[in-house]
């Protein structure tokens, strides 16, 4: 999720690679709009023909010029169509070499897309693997409703923060959250330099002023959750549950926030007493200074925070929705950005209930705040938090709304009910992208009530419900 303060709420070739093989041609004019999942949101994301099954990102990066060169193979699997050419999003930079299965491709640039066209068709359902050579200087991707997500520079470095897109600003990707991977990514950058990413780190390497720092996402990961932080970071590497836990701080930041994001291992114990076992292979976190930054995201393994979040003290509660992500919205996954409360509503819900285990308001006691306070008006019952619609995508009703929606089920079905959807959810789901309609046929399966009418008219009416239970 992005979770925001106000929500209480030219390129080179890469390193020491290989010589690259040049691309067979370079298409023109260039295609544009022709590669799409079709998602309802935002339908030209993604290609449907392949899935990928593991990136491997190779990175350098130069923070005093501010040039990145990546190389990137991708290992995918063709659909059952079988695939002529195929897309991959990407935004801004420039492409110097395409092969597929070792052979030089055909690659042309569009509206932040790269379409691949192999020299001989992918068969229907094949692994292939695709190698693209890139390069150039990063910015990140704007949008009035969404602001400003992707890649950006630094004074000492760079970092990666955004959704719904942030990963094709800096590599090529099938850049939507129905599509997961697995991952291996190497950054290199000068000497004394911190390079940060996702999942277990697996060591460094220096050589000629440049360090490498490797790391590995073992469980699939949706490409908006990948992110890099480069810079003069402190940075704690420990071990929590068996799992390595690494967290990053700026050294811009007290030592402070270095204490509250090493309590991340002791939060993801609690939340794992409501929600199963944690679903990933790290633990940790990465503290911005940046202040262009004012909000959160769940980066799979080590979420990324603005630093507004400590500048008042105690950022537990944002930790909290961001670890809670891990089960939902990065083990279990949306299918499609309207859906998007499925990952907001409950990690919400698991800030309320660390707050009424930590001494505060009880759950009921949030709820009705809400009920009685901001959502006592019928006008503020809209946007409807299972289908916002796109600019609306991560304003206040997904996070609340979708959470007394999880509230208005357990006065519904009774606690033993409510705890047994809780943990069965993220565990019949996990590593899997998930629906509404799956949420409410499990729910029904456990309670056995009929729920559809509740879901319904909390989740897309605009009209305030009827109190529950």
């Amino acid at each position: 999720m992005v979770i925001a303060l106000g929500l209480a709420l030219a390129g080179c070739s890469f390193g020491d690679s290989a010589d690259p093989q040049p691309t067979r041609s370079v298409a023109s004019p260039p295609v544009t709009g022709a590669v799409g999942l079709g998602d309802p949101y935002f339908p030209a994301y993604g290609d449907a023909g392949y899935t990928v099954d593991h990136y491997h990102l190779r990175v350098r990066y130069d923070p005093s010029s501010q040039q990145l060169a990546g190389a990137a193979t991708i290992e995918a699997t063709a659909a059952d169509e079988g695939l002529a050419s195929f897309g991959f999003d990407l935004s801004g930079l420039t492409v110097e070499t395409v092969t597929v299965d070792g052979t030089p491709a055909e690659a042309a640039r569009g509206d932040e897309k790269l379409l691949v066209t192999p020299a001989e068709p992918v068969a229907a359902g094949a692994e292939f693997v695709v190698e693209v050579g890139y390069g150039g200087v990063p910015e990140p991707v704007h949008s009035p409703q969404l602001g400003t997500n992707g890649f950006h520079h630094t004074d000492d470095g760079a970092f990666v923060i955004g959704q719904p897109r942030s990963a094709s600003t800096w590599y090529p990707a099938n850049d939507h959250p129905s599509d997961k991977a697995t991952y291996t990514i190497d950054l290199t950058v000068p000497d004394g330099l911190a390079a940060i990413s996702n999942g277990v780190p697996l060591g460094r390497e220096s050589t000629d002023g440049w360090t490498t720092w490797q790391w590995e996402e073992r469980t699939p990961m949706a490409s908006y959750l990948t992110t890099l932080a480069i810079g003069d970071y402190r940075v704690h590497e420990a071990e929590h549950a068996g799992r390595p836990m690494v967290t990053a701080v700026h050294s811009d930041l007290p030592e402070t926030v270095d204490e509250q994001l090493q309590r991340s291992g002791e939060i993801a114990d609690v939340l794992s007493e409501w929600f199963g076992p944690y679903p990933v292979d790290a633990y940790g976190g990465i503290a911005l200074s940046d202040r262009r930054i004012n909000f959160a995201l769940e980066t799979q393994s080590r979420p990324i925070y603005g630093p507004g979040f400590f500048a008042s003290g105690d950022a537990t509660w944002v930790i909290v929705h961001e670890l809670a992500h891990q089960w939902f919205g990065n083990s279990v996954s949306i299918n499609t950005w309207d859906e998007i409360w499925l990952n907001e509503g409950f990690a919400t819900y698991a800030e309320w209930l660390w707050e009424e285990q930590d001494g505060g308001d009880t759950v009921q006691e949030t709820f009705d705040v809400y009920w009685e306070g901001p959502y006592a008006e019928e006008s503020d019952w809209s946007p409807p938090p299972g289908d916002p619609g796109a600019a609306a995508l991560l304003t206040a009703p997904v996070y609340l709304r979708g959470a007394m929606t999880l509230h208005a089920l357990r006065l519904t079905v009774g606690e033993e009910a409510f705890f047994e959807i809780l943990r069965t959810w993220p565990a019949e789901q996990r590593n899997r992208n998930a629906t509404t309609g799956q949420l409410i046929a499990l729910s029904e399966r456990i309670s056995g009530q009929s729920l559809r009418p509740l879901f319904d008219a909390w989740l897309y009416g605009t009209d305030r419900p009827p109190y529950p239970g």
